[in-house]
């Protein structure tokens, strides 16, 4: 259960992480507002360009972190498969040379 919780933990950090470190959007945003804002003579295109930035780089960040926890968890899937496998075989090996024996 232990493994589930801090699963998440690493999820919602990464989530915040990813959601403030990106900027790209946000003052890519505000550059094309403020000629437009200028010539229109208002305050509008910059608060829409501005939270269009914002909420694109929110979810670049999000989609990113989702693809990195789906990437961790496939690994985790494909570790615990081989695991699985390694003792499968090990236990019809020594069955076969139990049989041997006998």
């Amino acid at each position: 259960m232990d493994r589930v919780g801090s699963g998440e933990k690493h999820l919602e950090d990464c989530t915040v992480a990813n959601a403030l470190g990106t900027w790209v959007f946000s003052v890519a945003g505000a550059l094309l507002a403020i000629p437009v804002g200028i010539k229109r003579k208002s305050f509008a295109p910059l608060v829409f360009f501005g939270t269009t930035g914002t909420m694109l780089d929110i979810i670049m960040g999000i989609s990113q972190c989702e693809r990195e926890h789906a990437e961790r968890q496939m690994k985790l899937l494909e570790a615990q498969n081989l695991a699985a496998n390694a003792s499968i075989e090990g236990e019809s090996l020594t069955d076969s040379f139990a049989n041997v024996d006998k």
